[in-house]
């Protein structure tokens, strides 16, 4: 019970690795807003965790839907003390092929949603001396090709983790990334498609396949969350089997 009485807000909450993170913050105690566009997904994830979960209906590239999130945390379970900024969406085209359309998803709903995030948390998360978990990819880690504005997007929200992580560092409000790797409902489908290809994807990966959401990744994202990770902040964690190595 490791985030027994923190209260979280995590965006795409209701499907794929943030429906992880949202049952494994409930299991291990935690209770959670959680914001997705996916309604029957939403419902779902309430009908099984029950009070535990509120969730809302909205488009992370709204800033209202931020404010919305953190007054939520705060009117339903009293404060907020865990943001994780998970959601995300971005279209696979090579770099000169991509529209202004093309960017300003990636943008929108990456950089922009989590800076709006953070700004409308601050003051919650202050008061709690809380925790932010945002999301970096190896696509803009490791350059991977037709992923440019998804990985700029990417890239910038590691640089603003940095920089805000010690501008927070004296109100005592850590900031820190985990870059996953993981077989998604989306990969899964991949996977089923193009055996052969997924298989040596897989066999890259030093220790040899993708993660598990629930077992994988979402544990790494609780423990930044919780008081363990106390002298933690400004990192990023690569919960990839070791497929990057930063330096």
């Amino acid at each position: 019970m490791t985030l027994e009485n923190k209260v979280a807000v995590v965006t795409g909450g209701a499907s794929g690795i943030g429906e992880a993170v949202t049952r494994l913050f409930v299991e291990r105690g935690a209770r959670v807003v959680v914001i997705d566009l996916q309604q029957a997904a939403g419902d779902a994830v309430v009908a099984e965790l029950g009070d535990a979960v509120a969730f809302i209906r909205g488009d992370v590239s709204d800033r209202s839907v931020a404010e919305q999130a953190v007054a939520t945390a705060v009117e339903r379970f009293g404060k907020l003390d865990v943001l994780v900024n998970n959601a995300s969406a971005s279209r696979v085209r090579p770099f000169v092929e991509q529209t202004e359309d093309d960017w300003k998803l990636a943008l929108d709903t990456g950089l922009f949603a989590t800076r709006n995030f953070m700004v409308a948390a601050y003051e919650e998360l202050r008061k709690t001396r809380g925790a932010v978990v945002n999301f970096a990819s190896g696509a803009g880690i490791d350059g991977q090709p037709n992923q440019a504005s998804y990985a700029a997007a990417k890239e910038a929200i590691r640089g603003l983790s940095r920089v805000v992580a010690n501008e927070w560092a004296a109100d005592r409000i850590r900031v820190n990334v985990v870059s996953p790797m993981a077989k998604t409902a989306g990969v899964a489908q991949w996977a089923e498609a193009n055996p052969e290809q997924y298989a040596l994807s897989a066999a890259k990966v030093p220790l040899g396949r993708f993660g598990d959401p629930m077992k994988d990744v979402a544990p790494v994202v609780a423990f930044l969350a919780s008081d363990d990770a106390q002298y933690i902040t400004g990192q990023t964690l690569m919960a990839d089997g070791g497929a990057i190595k930063l330096r």
